[in-house]
């Protein structure tokens, strides 16, 4: 055990499981002619975006994810290309991972595609491990779909099982023992190591580092000295196969952003779309239970100019209010950029509060209108849960190739079910 109390884990205590190319291969199971095919899932259906997501048939061509679509075409003649459909990935989402808690139980959900799970006593040998990883991609494969494949790591802890997951796709099964991690990691590159990006690992060459065996051996404080703060010391444990919990996270931000369609990028209606996300971002609000002091508005132009400007307010959640702070920061963004056409938009709402912290302010939130505003935001929620998205809205719900303006997939956000139907 070290100072901090941590100690490296003596047997198998995660097992981690990745989805491979989790958006494509939902659409070749949703669509069975698309099997076999190069396939690429677009934000919207214009060669000028990017993949963000490529089957791996798709993927022998050398396209992945951020691919440009006409680069991807050049590369790949007889590519396939759908719109994603953020409901459906979501709602397969739940179906793989209700299958996994048969097996055993999803300790945590890491991302749309990826879940953490702690091995009972009884599955921590190795081969108890491996046919409980087996059982799992069998229980995939006959109850959910026999498309979508998924890769599993087996190690001491969370990080390591992550590692050992991405180390065979697809389809792979990776047993990380702890008396061998150093020679696994050791094989690696450091980008290969999740956390490390280019800029960290720019920081690590500066400090002599060039490889996961230069940084195996360094003391932990020396990591903690590169990194600049604690988090270079917990990657380094991690690393060598200790326990180390997660840092507890609050929610600090709700936000929605989107890339115009082509037809959607004038200004008066690029204004229309940043208004559905902002009635989306306070229907939100309300369901959390949650009062916001802050709205933010930030575009960007085809020509790459970008504006951001924010404005603050006594804590609120009425969707009237906000879309009135939306309208003076629109206004101000309008005349300073004074852009022709716009090409992305985004709100977002933070200085977050628990409403069962918030007091009511006397001269606002008892008024006539206070009372008016939030009666008339609660019924829309009523309705729209009911009835379906885009019942009752605040003006007119935009139009789009892709669908369900703002209700998207994020590399660390699954949106809720309830959100399709905001």
């Amino acid at each position: 055990m070290n100072e901090n109390g941590f100690q490296p884990n003596k047997t198998l205590e995660y097992l981690f499981l990745d989805l491979n190319s989790y958006f494509a291969s939902v659409e070749q199971h949703m669509q069975p002619d698309l099997r076999g095919r190069p396939v690429a899932v677009l934000p919207s259906m214009t060669d000028a975006t990017c993949a963000i997501a490529a089957s791996y048939e798709a993927k022998a061509f050398g396209i992945k994810t951020g691919t440009k679509i006409w680069e991807a075409k050049k590369m790949c003649p007889d590519l396939v290309c759908v719109p994603a459909r953020h409901d459906v990935y979501v709602e397969y989402h739940h179906k793989i991972f209700n299958e996994v808690e048969r097996h055993i139980h999803v300790t945590k959900i890491c991302s749309i595609d990826e879940a953490a799970c702690l091995l009972a006593k009884q599955d921590r040998l190795p081969e108890q491990a491996r046919a409980l990883a087996l059982k799992i991609k069998q229980g995939i494969y006959n109850n959910v779909s026999p498309v979508i494949k998924c890769s599993i790591g087996l190690a001491p802890n969370k990080f390591l099982a992550k590692l050992a997951s991405d180390m065979q796709k697809p389809d792979g099964l990776t047993v990380l023992m702890p008396h061998n991690i150093k020679d696994a990691v050791c094989k690696l590159s450091l980008r290969d190591l999740t956390g490390i990006n280019t800029n960290m690992e720019r920081r690590l060459n500066y400090a002599g580092i060039y490889t996961v065996g230069d940084f195996w051996n360094i003391a932990p404080k020396h990591a903690r000295r590169i990194w600049g703060g604690v988090g270079g010391e917990r990657f380094w444990y991690k690393l060598h196969g200790y326990d180390i919990p997660d840092t507890k996270t609050s929610k600090s931000v709700i936000g929605h952003s989107r890339m115009l369609d082509p037809k959607l990028r004038m200004p008066e209606q690029a204004a229309q779309v940043t208004r559905y996300l902002t009635n989306k971002a306070s229907a939100r609000l309300r369901r959390y239970e949650m009062y916001t002091g802050r709205l933010s508005l930030g575009v960007r132009t085809p020509d790459r100019r970008k504006w951001w400007g924010d404005r603050t307010f006594c804590a609120t959640q009425d969707s009237f209010k906000l879309l009135e702070t939306l309208s003076f920061l629109w206004d101000r963004m309008m005349g300073e950029l004074q852009p022709g056409l716009l090409l992305k938009v985004s709100i977002s709402l933070s200085d977050l509060k628990e409403a069962a912290t918030i007091t009511p302010d006397l001269f606002e939130d008892y008024t006539p209108k206070a009372r008016v505003n939030r009666n008339l935001s609660d019924a829309m929620d009523k309705m729209n849960k009911k009835h379906g998205a885009n019942t009752v809205t605040v003006g007119m719900a935009p139009k789009t190739n892709a669908g369900f303006v703002g209700t998207k997939i994020a590399f660390n956000r699954i949106p809720e079910v309830e959100e399709f139907s905001e």
